[in-house]
């Protein structure tokens, strides 16, 4: 019988394969950009990120398996998935479009999609909340260093 953290490990992992479709012109624009003085810690961000999709992970299937299999359930899940891609849109999204703007759009929306999910899910199981926090937490600081990235670099708005 396949296990609920499995499914929910390879969504995430397919999403996050999908999201990477991004070309080294793309990259180079991100590169040039200039960033706010205070963003000192920009190598660790990918490794946030992983961890908080682990707990985000983590958190879904405490929610499977407090009641697998209803609507509420794959309502849930459902919008789980809407913030994993909202989220991991950002970069391929903004790097695409080339707007910084969009960037602040796309990071404002997971905010909105987590708060959301962490409500609904709360709940349900205390911890699967908890576990949505490091999103919840962190999600606005990389909205607002886009934003404030808007005004340092006005031709890539």
């Amino acid at each position: 019988m396949i296990k609920s953290w499995m499914v929910i490990s390879a969504v995430a992992f397919a999403v996050f394969l999908l999201s990477g479709l991004t070309s080294s012109s793309d990259i180079q624009w991100f590169r040039r950009l200039q960033r706010p003085s205070w963003l000192t810690f920009e190598a660790a961000i990918p490794i946030i990120w992983t961890v908080i999709f682990i707990c985000a992970a983590w958190s879904a299937v405490i929610v499977w398996e407090a009641e697998p299999g209803t609507d509420k359930t794959w309502l849930l899940m459902g919008l789980y998935l809407l913030l994993e891609i909202a989220t991991m849109a950002y970069t391929p999204v903004m790097l695409k479009m080339r707007s910084l703007r969009v960037g602040t759009v796309i990071g404002a929306t997971g905010l909105i999609l987590g708060l959301m999910l962490i409500l609904s899910v709360w709940k349900i199981d205390t911890w699967a909340g908890v576990l949505l926090l490091p999103y919840i937490l962190w999600s606005p600081i990389g909205t607002y260093t886009t934003w404030q990235m808007t005004s340092l670099n006005p031709q890539d708005a």
